[in-house]
Order: C-alpha cells, then sequence, then structure tokens
C-alpha cells in the first residue's frame, strides 16, 4: 500500500501534464503518481510516462468512470486527485495530504471559491454554477462544504473504498461530496490558489450539459439520502393543491347543499390521496435509509479491521 497516491485523470491535457507531475514531485517527493488516460486522442500518455508517473488506462468515456477505475486499482493510506490541466498550484497538496494522514480528515477539499477562483475563471455560467450548487447542498444537507465541483482533493483510503461511484461524467465532483456529507464523514476545507488553463488548453466540461447532469444528480441524491424531506415536500404540495381547490368546491356545498363541480371534486380527492401516498412512500423510504447507514457503518468498521 502506497502512503500517498496521487491520482491524476487525464483526457487530451499534453500541453500541461508534464507540468502536473513535475510539481507534484517538487511539492509531494514521497508521493506515487497515477495518470489514467481516458482515451487521450494527444501523446498525453506518453509524455506522463516520459515524466515518471505510473500510466494507466479506462476506456470508458467519463471522469466518473475515471475515478471508479482509479478508487478500485489503487491502494493508499493518502489519496490526492488532481486535474491534469494545471489549474491547481500544487503547494498545499502537502498540507491537505497531513490532514488526511495526521488530522484523520476523510476528505480535504480544495477550496477555490475562497480564492482566486471567481476572477482567474473566464466562463461566468461556470461560476454562477458553482455558486448555486454549494448554496443547494449545504442547504439541503445542511454542510458547510467550501466547494463542491472542485477536482483538487485529498482523501482517506476509507473514504475511498467505501464511495459507491454511480456517476459516469463529471458530476462525480457533487457525488462524492453528498456521499461525505451524508456519512458524517470528516471534511475540512483548505483555500487553494486557482488559474484558469493556459493558452491552447481546452476544458472538456459542457456548461449546459454537464450543469444539467449536476443538478439532477443532486436532486437524485437529495431523494436518495433524505427521502422524508424529499417526499415530504412533495406531498406538502400535492395537499395544499387539493385544500386550493377543494376550499371553493365546499363553499358551494355550504352555500347550495349541492356539489356544483364534480370533476373538480374527484381530482382533489386523487390530488390528495397521491399526497398520503408520498408521505407514506417518505417514511417507509426513510425507515430503509437509516438501515442504510447502520450498514455503513458497520462495514466501515469491518473496513479498517482489514
Amino acid at each position: 500500500m502506497d502512503q500517498v497516491a496521487v491520482l491524476i485523470p487525464c483526457y487530451n491535457e499534453a500541453l500541461t501534464i508534464e507540468k502536473v507531475i513535475s510539481d507534484t514531485r517538487k511539492y509531494l517527493p514521497e508521493a506515487v503518481i497515477y495518470v489514467y488516460n481516458n482515451n487521450s486522442t494527444d501523446n498525453t500518455a506518453a509524455i506522463a510516462k516520459r515524466a515518471g508517473a505510473i500510466v494507466r488506462n479506462e476506456y470508458m468515456q467519463g471522469k466518473g468512470n475515471v475515478i471508479r477505475r482509479m478508487f478500485r486499482e489503487v491502494n493508499a493510506r493518502c489519496y490526492l486527485m488532481v486535474d491534469g490541466d494545471d489549474t491547481y498550484p500544487m503547494q498545499s497538496a502537502p498540507q491537505m495530504v497531513e490532514r488526511v494522514l495526521k488530522h484523520q480528515a476523510d476528505m480535504v477539499v480544495g477550496d477555490r471559491l475562497s480564492s482566486t477562483y471567481f476572477t482567474e475563471n473566464k466562463r461566468p455560467f461556470h461560476n454562477f454554477g458553482n455558486s448555486m450548487v454549494r448554496s443547494s447542498i449545504n442547504r439541503m444537507f445542511k454542510s458547510n462544504v467550501r466547494d463542491i465541483m472542485t477536482g483538487f482533493r485529498a482523501m482517506s483510503y476509507d473514504f475511498v473504498k467505501s464511495f459507491p461511484v454511480l456517476s459516469k461524467g463529471f458530476e462525480i465532483e457533487t457525488e462524492m461530496t453528498i456521499h461525505a456529507v451524508y456519512y458524517n464523514m470528516q471534511i475540512e476545507n483548505i483555500i487553494v490558489q486557482y488559474r484558469d488553463r493556459p493558452d491552447g488548453s481546452v476544458s472538456k466540461l459542457n456548461t449546459y450539459k454537464d450543469g444539467f447532469k449536476v443538478i439532477g444528480t443532486i436532486l437524485s441524491l437529495y431523494k436518495d439520502y433524505r427521502p422524508m424531506s424529499f417526499f415530504g415536500w412533495i406531498s406538502l404540495i400535492l395537499f395544499l393543491l387539493s385544500a386550493g381547490f377543494f376550499i371553493p368546491v365546499f363553499n358551494d356545498y355550504l352555500r347550495t347543499g349541492m356539489v356544483l363541480k364534480f370533476p373538480t371534486l374527484i381530482v382533489c380527492c386523487f390530488v390528495m390521496l397521491a399526497a398520503f401516498l408520498a408521505m407514506f412512500a417518505g417514511l417507509i423510504l426513510s425507515n430503509m435509509e437509516k438501515q442504510n447507514r447502520r450498514d455503513f457503518e458497520i462495514n466501515r468498521i469491518r473496513l479498517n479491521r482489514k
């Protein structure tokens, strides 16, 4: 098992990968560097190998697929994940690793948003999206993670080996953060500097397509991890809709002794029934979710005993 493993997912990063590897060796000389090549059409893999990294391949396209392969194959006490685009200066890497090895952190988040991200990043919708995702997740899960979608983070063996990777693409960072928050893992925020990509280096993140995927992932995980809250809101909305349309029908009945709008009454009854079904679905799934948490904690104990 490695003491520190640096994981670098790469897709067409020939322009920057050598510098990322050399900076990593400078600030983390004891680390083993793994570059996972994700079907690059340039010479990323050859440059990384020449620079001294261990190069492996993941043939299923997408960052989530690459991270799944990394987490399966690499064993280390501390994992440092960084993008291969040279947007994260490595000066903060030793501090992040130390928080895992000596401070028992499960995840150390490299917080770009509190430093230079909004001035360096030239894509305004990315800035807005990062702020929106951070705000929504912290509110939904009552957490205080300062940068949800950063690609620069240090993680413990416990986190990596207990994290089921479900996402295929860039929504993986959101999934990782929510997993750590939900299972009450120790999360620490380290402010790191951020710089935009150098000229000639192109981002693979599609603002709108990947943005909608991230939103979908948040809603899906909120349903899975907070079912009572998720279905409770649905139940409340349906209840208020049913009650709102039922009140005029009931007023007409009190005034005339007759039901003047039978179709409305029937719809109100079905909507109210749906509200109660949503509430009971939330209760049932909430009990299942509590059992999943117990099973997870038991599995963590078994994992640490190995």
